[in-house]
């Protein structure tokens, strides 16, 4: 077992073979409707991948965010790991509009593009339509639970799952048994992410396989200054959070990053945050953070906690609005960005949100939706980054709330369990593994 070779290494190797693969198809198919086709065989083995994340995800998060609730004893307890948890998303949230804003307005990687703009009157076919107050707090409530499982919607999922929780927890031993079944649901749904997750370097070697046959390698060096920028502009955000889980969990929060670097370059590799979410789970177990509040946090960071989502929202209006030549005070990007702090809280569950709020966006500030176009062939390399971090952000913010309420063993002991060393039973549940 010592000589097998680590997951991250495997995913990291299967995305390098993907790019080759991809390559390779390229060159050998220079027409890109043939290179699109033999993508789209290709990925495949990608898209069954993340269907199955899909069809996991939703009794996944019910299951354990149930118990997890139920374990917590009362109502007073989820209300303030909900406030805490609440609180950190939406400083986090700030911070990151905020960066991209400051990065966009340095570094300035609208202007002198040197390539050829988008005529102002294409259309991008995305809804535009704003988001409003209205909007989210109808979208927040289930019409019906079998819908919000039906259609995967996280949010609803957490809302009817925490009702559910608090009445199991209020009801007491009347529900142990109840709660029992919902418990042996939740590892047998883990068991069962533990099979799905053997498909990932399959997965994220198709996926990087297919993005590069069909757009090669020149698209991003055509784009290259955009990129460069954006992503050091992630990595600036990186810092920013890791330092911010430094101020509360220490020099353990580099172990925290070590444990999640698996579940960062699964997201990365497949531009899907839901696909690193039974890895972060496992990263946060053997972190040390009791499963009541992981699984807690980790379903509402997922919709209230996009900090990738968010900075490349500011960062790509700014870009659009530099290479139109359209000057923005700092008073309108203030606006600007306050109204992304609200319709950004709309983005999960919904395909390419990101483009959408930025559709929306740019219509409500008078700039051409048209500027999307100049974004849209390089999205995927983008989105891998934002997956990716989303995934760092949920994983602080998980363990940070922990560290707040006291939910977190101490390095050792985490080391222990990690280790099969210590199988007690800390905290009414069973040890996970994925």
């Amino acid at each position: 077992m010592k000589n097998r070779l680590p997951a991250a290494a495997g995913i990291l190797i299967a995305m390098l073979l993907g790019i080759l693969i991809g390559y390779m198809i390229f060159l050998n198919f220079p027409d890109k409707a043939m290179a699109t086709k033999v993508a789209s065989y290709i990925s495949i083995v990608s898209d069954v991948f993340l269907r199955l994340i899909k069809m996991l995800i939703g009794p996944l998060v019910f299951s354990t965010l149930v118990v997890g609730i139920a374990h917590m004893g009362d109502a007073s307890a989820v209300g303030r790991v909900f406030g805490k948890a609440l609180a950190w998303f939406v400083t986090a949230s700030l911070l990151s509009l905020s960066v991209g804003l400051v990065m966009a307005n340095l570094l300035q990687p609208g202007h002198n593009l040197g390539l050829p703009l988008p005529d102002v009157t294409s259309v991008t076919n995305l809804q535009t339509s704003v988001f409003t107050l209205k909007d989210f707090a109808t979208h927040l409530v289930p019409r019906s639970f079998a819908e919000a499982m039906a259609t995967n919607e996280i949010l609803q999922i957490v809302v009817f799952s925490i009702f559910f929780g608090v009445a199991l927890a209020s009801l007491g031993k009347k529900t142990e048994r109840l709660v029992n079944v919902i418990e042996d649901l939740s590892h047998a749904m883990l068991k069962v992410t533990g099979y799905v997750m053997k498909l990932a370097p399959l997965a994220v070697m198709a996926a990087m396989a297919a993005t590069v046959a069909v757009n090669g390698l020149y698209i991003l060096v055509k784009f290259a200054v955009f990129m460069r920028d954006f992503y050091f502009g992630l990595i600036v955000l990186w810092t920013m959070l890791i330092f911010a889980g430094w101020m509360f969990l220490g020099r353990r929060v580099f172990k925290l990053v070590v444990l999640i670097r698996e579940a960062f370059l699964l997201s990365f590799a497949t531009a899907s945050s839901e696909s690193a979410y039974p890895k972060i789970l496992h990263a946060l177990d053997r972190f040390g953070v009791k499963r009541r509040i992981s699984s807690f946090v980790m379903p509402m960071g997922y919709s209230f906690n996009l900090d990738g989502s968010m900075m490349y929202c500011t960062f790509a209006v700014l870009f659009i609005a530099q290479a139109y030549g359209i000057e923005m005070s700092i008073g309108t990007q203030i606006s600007m960005l306050l109204t992304l702090m609200l319709t950004s809280k709309g983005m999960a569950g919904v395909p390419r949100a990101s483009l959408v709020v930025i559709a929306a966006t740019l219509t409500q500030f008078d700039i051409p939706e048209a500027g999307l176009l100049l974004i849209l062939g390089v999205d995927t390399f983008l989105d891998m980054g934002r997956s990716a971090t989303n995934a760092v952000g949920n994983s602080i913010a998980t363990a940070v709330v922990a560290k707040w309420e006291g939910e977190l063993v101490s390095e050792d002991e985490a080391g222990r369990v990690a280790d099969g060393r210590d199988t007690s039973d800390r905290t009414g549940e069973k040890p996970l593994t994925v």
